[in-house]
């Protein structure tokens, strides 16, 4: 296959949905014979509800300056598939995702139940970077952790971001249930940091990490080194932190310089990240948890009472009128988007969901088809701020970027 036809397929694999479960990405990686070839490799797992993307471009940032060779593997994409694999910085080529899309197309044509798209991603990328010798793997979890896809592989550190509400339709309806499933992460013996958390969540880390004989560290912003941070927000100050001690974890000779050099290089897109001169804002917040965290950036970055043309989509299973609701103080106009997404809200839905809440009489409301017309609609607003969505930050981004290719992917 060639890298169309090859990622034509890959998202073909969507329809097989979401399972979780190991036995199917074991036997996968197993057969493959790439849990022999992790063998040496030092690798640091992250799972989390908000966060988890940036300590992972944080902690690969910090190390690829030490001098470590390293594999980085998030998701989703926000333009193009080729930015879930990356070795030390750059995106798996379009020729080695379609020879690799291809071996692992033929290797389980007949097998059922059929491998899932996180599954057969999952093992792309760690054949890339055992082909690649990197020396340090960064991985992120999909969602959860226990029964995530990513849990197969032995992990010498443990790391888990804030925890809130989300995907509760896969992972619970509490914060204790999902601090559960996040701590399923950790491994016998092996050391964890967990970010500060909820009482409720803390709780449950706490008595697994005990369980595994595992030991724990709470770690805050307060025991972030006073350095200059390329991303913006106190709450990337929580991250930075977990991203040093990671790092430190897998390599103990980390230098200040490395980590200085990395928190000031790292790129991480759609998070907090600024265009038009800083007028234009995109932001992935799309839980309530980091909506909240993004009203509290950008009042500390564009100043109190600083509001904005909001262009914003949403996505079925969030709660959409909560994130609404938190957003509203630094909205002056609504822009509603179709995200493209089959699950992308309708704009009508998020019209009347805004109606609902009864919080702003004198907001105007306008629509757009897609982030191309709603960007065109905001040439004249002194703020923009593009949210509720990675897949609509996706979208914008392709625009600001020139028009790039944007591939949407359901996972």
């Amino acid at each position: 296959m060639n890298h169309e036809a090859a990622i034509d397929w890959l998202y073909g694999t969507q329809l097989f949905g979401i399972k979780l479960g190991l036995e199917n990405v074991r036997r996968l990686l197993n057969d493959e014979n790439l849990f022999d070839a992790l063998a040496g490799r030092k690798v640091i797992h992250v799972a989390g509800t908000n966060g988890k993307g940036s300590v992972c471009a944080m902690a690969e940032s910090i190390l690829r300056a030490s001098g470590k060779r390293t594999g980085l593997f998030t998701s989703p994409h926000l333009v193009t598939f080729r930015e879930r694999i990356r070795v030390n910085g750059e995106m798996i080529s379009e020729s080695e995702v379609a020879v690799g899309l291809t071996t692992l197309r033929e290797r389980i044509a007949d097998w059922d139940p059929h491998p899932t798209f996180f599954e057969i991603t999952l093992a792309l990328a760690v054949k890339h970077f055992c082909e690649h010798h990197v020396e340090v793997i960064i991985l992120e979890t999909g969602m959860g952790g226990r029964l995530d896809a990513t849990n197969v592989i032995d992990s010498d550190v443990a790391v888990i971001t804030p925890i809130g509400l989300d995907h509760t339709q896969w992972l619970g309806p509490t914060l204790a249930a999902i601090a559960g499933e996040k701590a399923g992460i950790i491994k016998p013996g092996k050391p964890v940091l967990s970010a500060r958390q909820p009482a409720e969540a803390a709780a449950v880390i706490e008595a697994e990490a005990d369980a595994k004989q595992a030991p724990l560290r709470w770690i805050g912003a307060d025991e972030a080194p006073n350095l200059l941070l390329a991303l913006s927000g106190a709450h990337q100050k929580s991250n930075a932190a977990l991203a040093i001690e990671a790092a430190r974890m897998v390599n103990p000779k980390l230098s200040d310089t490395a980590v200085a050099t990395g928190l000031t290089t790292v790129e991480w897109p759609a998070r907090f990240q600024r265009f038009r001169d800083g007028r234009l804002i995109i932001d992935g917040a799309h839980n309530a948890h980091a909506a909240a965290v993004l009203v509290q950036t950008w009042r500390s970055e564009m100043g109190e009472g600083t509001r904005a043309t909001v262009i914003f989509g949403g996505v079925e299973t969030k709660d959409t009128a909560e994130v609404m609701r938190l957003l509203a103080p630094l909205v002056s106009r609504w822009i509603f988007v179709k995200v493209a997404s089959q699950r992308g809200l309708p704009i009508d839905h998020l019209a009347t969901t805004w109606a609902s809440l009864g919080l702003g009489p004198t907001i105007s409301v306008d629509h757009a088809a897609n982030a191309r017309e709603a960007l065109a609609m905001t040439d004249s607003a002194t703020h923009i701020l593009i949210t509720g969505s990675l897949y609509l930050a996706g979208e914008a981004l392709a625009e600001l970027r020139g028009g790039s290719p944007f591939e949407v992917s359901e996972q």
